[in-house]
């Protein structure tokens, strides 16, 4: 598996004049974004494997270190925190319920 997330071609945001091109480079950057997604969920099943107890699957610190890092990362790519915030909290809460349930999987 590769460390490099392949986005397909498409034409620069600032540069479309017609929704299908538009359309084109969100779907392609939805595409890249599943991926990046799908790897993270791996990552959420290795902590499950690692942690030594379900008690430490949800870590409230954890969480608004991550939001905090992401909303930094946000304002230096020009993402409004109002998208960035919401997205990631939900992000985090999915995977933390997706944590939970690979965590028991593996204590089966």
């Amino acid at each position: 598996m590769s460390d490099e997330v392949r986005i397909d071609p498409r034409t620069a945001p600032e540069a479309c004049t017609t929704m299908a091109e538009v359309r084109e480079g969100v779907d392609a950057l939805d595409r890249a974004l599943v991926t990046l997604m799908a790897e993270r969920q791996r990552y959420m099943e290795a902590a499950a494997r690692i942690k030594p107890s379900r008690d430490v699957v949800h870590d409230d610190w954890r969480i608004e270190d991550v939001v905090s890092k992401v909303l930094a990362a946000a304002r230096e790519q020009g993402l409004s925190p109002d998208i960035a915030e919401p997205v990631w909290r939900k992000l985090i809460e999915r995977c933390i319920a997706h944590e939970f349930s690979a965590w028991d999987r593996t204590r089966a």
